[in-house]
């Protein structure tokens, strides 16, 4: 153990001290929050105020949803940013700062009566899920993991999992209480943020370890060890690379454009699922209610990915991620019935939850604890071009053809694009000082 910080007034100094269990997972919870509240802003939840936004304010459903694209687009410019505050302030004052922010913007819609501040509002909300809060809270648990990274970091995606799943009924449930008032339902959305993950991000989350005279996974350092011969602990094997060592190895462009293609396949198929499944036939309820199965899926998967990325090399498990998505993706295409619908969802979910681990896992496992958030940030962009473009693909591809079933094997392409590269890309060496 590190000696305690000069600041041992500071509270959470004392909690971690006195916590039973390795104040890691207190460190988790307080992440996952975050990744749970981040769902108010996700495309499932303005799903269920377009209907009633729509005929209230006469708006079209294009531009309602409109605003999280055109904030996906933005966040390519403001991922680096975070990473860099990340970088420079810690995890603790971006993410706090950030749910403050999604709070105060998600319950100011209520009082939204234009386009121009509703795309002000929701797309700042949607910047918040998109950048800060999605490089914060997996950087600050690879901070804390390095033998257990892909357990504590499977529990982030459950928690965004649960988060993608009950924020839409939160959104219905306070707007049945509030006799259908939208706004209302705003309102007390932003207030649910501040409640969930405010004071787990104030009061509990700490950067790292080392802040509180704590090593990563609760390990005795081979400092405290009695003996020479101390074998050292995972994070002391573990190589520190700074961003602009980093940017000069090959093996970062390939996970930042790996990256891209995934999560081209991962909201390719999420925006266009339902208009799919209808197009084959399915009931509007039924295809709603495969987005939440593929919610659980979700749940699952991360747990299953978070699992096999502590017992097996990070290359193989990305790499059968890559394979997973793309295979359920053609699975798509033989839905017909509900069952199939189901099923179809629940697989791909599962592989979903994958990449919600995987990615930030392999870049902490590549390039070390030290400069994790600034190599995040400039990453990132890939993974919000590779959205954008998926969304926007499919629906080109639907308005020129008439029908999806192009799409579906083009996210294999690039699932099979994505296994090459992997096999390709080498984890780097930093050059020996004596060479």
């Amino acid at each position: 153990m590190n000696p305690p910080p000069s600041n041992y007034s500071d509270p959470r100094i004392v909690l971690a001290a006195r916590t039973p269990f390795f104040y890691g997972w207190a460190v988790v919870l307080a992440a996952g929050s975050t990744m749970f509240v981040r769902n108010a802003a996700a495309t499932l939840t303005i799903a269920v105020f377009v209907f009633p936004m729509s005929e209230d304010l006469g708006w079209s459903r294009t531009l309602i949803v409109g605003a999280a694209a055109a904030a996906g687009v933005v966040s390519m410019f403001v991922s680096p940013l975070a990473g860099w505050i990340l970088q420079r302030y810690g995890a603790r004052v971006l993410m706090a700062s950030s749910v403050f922010l999604l709070g105060a913007v998600i319950l100011s819609l209520r009082w939204t009566t234009n386009p121009i501040s509703f795309y002000l509002l929701f797309g700042a909300g949607r910047l918040m899920f998109q950048a800060p809060l999605q490089i914060g809270g997996s950087t600050a648990v690879a901070q804390w993991f390095v033998r257990m990274r892909g357990r504590s970091s499977s529990i982030l995606g459950v928690s965004h999992s649960l988060g993608m799943g009950l924020f839409p009924l939160f959104a219905q449930l306070f707007m049945n209480a509030s006799d259908g008032d939208w706004r209302m339902a705003w309102f007390w959305m932003g207030i649910s943020v501040w409640v969930i993950a405010l004071p787990l991000t104030l009061f509990v989350f700490v950067n790292k370890p080392e802040d509180v005279g704590l090593t990563p996974d609760g390990d005795e350092s081979s400092a405290d060890k009695n003996g020479e011969d101390s074998i050292k602990t995972a994070a002391e094997q573990e190589e520190q690379w700074t961003l602009k060592e980093a940017m000069r190895t090959p093996a970062m462009w390939t996970l930042a454009l790996v990256g891209g293609l995934v999560f081209f396949i991962h909201t390719g198929v999420n925006i266009h699922q339902a208009a799919f499944l209808r197009d084959h036939g399915i009931s509007p309820s039924i295809a709603a209610s495969a987005l939440t199965v593929m919610a659980g899926g979700t749940a699952v998967g991360s747990i299953l990915w978070g699992n096999l990325l502590d017992r097996l090399p990070v290359k193989i498990v990305y790499s059968a991620t890559a394979a997973w998505l793309g295979g359920m993706a053609l699975l798509f295409l033989l839905v017909d019935t509900p069952a199939m619908a189901f099923t179809a969802a629940a697989l791909f979910g599962i592989g979903l939850g994958g990449l919600l681990v995987v990615p930030p896992v392999a870049v902490a496992h590549y390039f070390g604890r030290n400069s994790l958030g600034a190599i995040r940030g400039a990453t990132e962009p890939f993974v919000s071009g590779g959205q954008a473009i998926g969304a926007i693909g499919a629906g080109l591809i639907f308005d020129y053809t008439g029908s999806y079933e192009a799409t579906f094997p083009t996210f294999t392409a690039a699932a099979v694009i994505a296994i090459v590269l992997l096999a390709l890309t080498r984890r780097p060496k930093k050059p020996n000082p004596a060479d």
